[in-house]
């Protein structure tokens, strides 16, 4: 568990070691903005946060609990939110879960394993730090908006996926593979839908501002983020429907080479049964049969056989059943 605390003043980053008796000291104060971030909450954490801030205590059993549904709710002073941030690599999807304490004048930020990295997050407060004057509600937009922009990161590495799925459909040979991949790959989209698709009711309620920490001048900056959700929704919505499009490709090109191989072995199995026809009657064991005893009795019944045979094998090859 690691906790950092970041005090600004003015709209400036004052370097205050952290110290929890302070924080009720800090919160009085109209001129600063206290940010406190936990990363890999534990017990004690939790409970120092509802002492120090009154956070109720279902959203702090929120805070411990893994997997829990993007949201929205208001307490009295401040507002809960989780959300999540997303991030693909070669073992898969990374959920990156977030739950955020915002007031008037600060933000309580716990990040769940595997924690979502803040880097990009405290370099854009630094560089815009005159707007963290604006109090909680512009830091927690910046967070907002890196981990949005981090879907499109992932849906694009996505469509990359995808690109290569259609490869397979539509190349020589479709194998189970391909099948297989579009499968993982719908599954996959379907956990981004998961996390992505809530946060337009989260971001609807943020940038309407029916809450109070989003000021006049953030409002811009918060229908911007909720403009790139909706991007972001449609963009996934996309890549699904190309997905449903290449698996009903697959499975058409599957069942035309199907089609392709009872034809061929209907016509081979056509071909096969002329000369076996002959050979069985001529292989009656009768007294009386015409050409039994003729001389060139065997000769013309392999003539017979190889041209019905010949014969056959052309019809069918003009047809393109072989």
């Amino acid at each position: 568990m690691t906790l950092t605390s970041r005090l600004y003043r003015h709209g400036k980053l004052t370097d205050v070691p952290f110290d929890a008796d302070r924080i009720r000291e800090f919160l009085r104060q109209d001129d600063t903005m206290l940010w406190l971030d936990v990363d890999s909450p534990d017990q004690a954490t939790i409970d120092m946060l509802g002492r120090e801030f009154g956070f109720h205590e279902l959203a702090l059993e929120d805070c411990l609990q893994p997997h829990e549904r993007p949201k929205i709710e208001q307490y009295e002073g401040y507002f809960f939110l989780v959300f999540y941030g997303v991030a693909l690599s070669d073992g898969g999807l990374r959920e990156h879960e977030m739950a955020v304490f915002v007031g008037r004048n600060y933000l309580v930020s716990v990040r769940k394993e595997p924690v979502f990295d803040l880097a990009d997050v405290v370099k854009r407060c630094a560089a815009h730090s005159e707007l963290t004057k604006e109090g909680g509600g512009y830091l927690l937009y910046v967070l907002l908006d890196e981990a949005v922009d981090g879907y499109f990161d992932a849906l694009d590495a996505y469509e990359d996926r995808i690109e290569g799925i259609e490869e397979l459909v539509f190349g020589e040979h479709a194998t189970t593979e391909a099948q297989q991949g579009i499968f993982g790959l719908k599954r996959e989209l379907l956990q981004v839908r998961r996390v992505i698709s809530p946060l337009r009711d989260v971001l609807d309620v943020m940038q309407r501002r029916t809450v109070d920490v989003v000021t006049e001048p953030l409002e811009p900056y918060y229908r911007d983020v909720y403009d790139h959700v909706l991007r972001s929704v449609d963009f996934l919505d996309n890549l699904r429907d190309i997905l449903s499009s290449a698996l009903d490709a697959h499975l058409a090109v599957v069942s035309n080479r199907l089609n392709m191989i009872m034809k061929s072995l209907t016509s081979w199995a056509a071909i096969i049964l002329i000369p076996t026809l002959i050979a069985g009657i001529y292989g009656m064991n009768f007294a009386h049969m015409p050409e039994l005893h003729w001389r060139y009795g065997y000769a013309y019944a392999l003539v017979l056989m190889f041209g019905s045979m010949m014969l056959l094998y052309r019809t069918f090859k003009r047809r393109d059943w072989l």
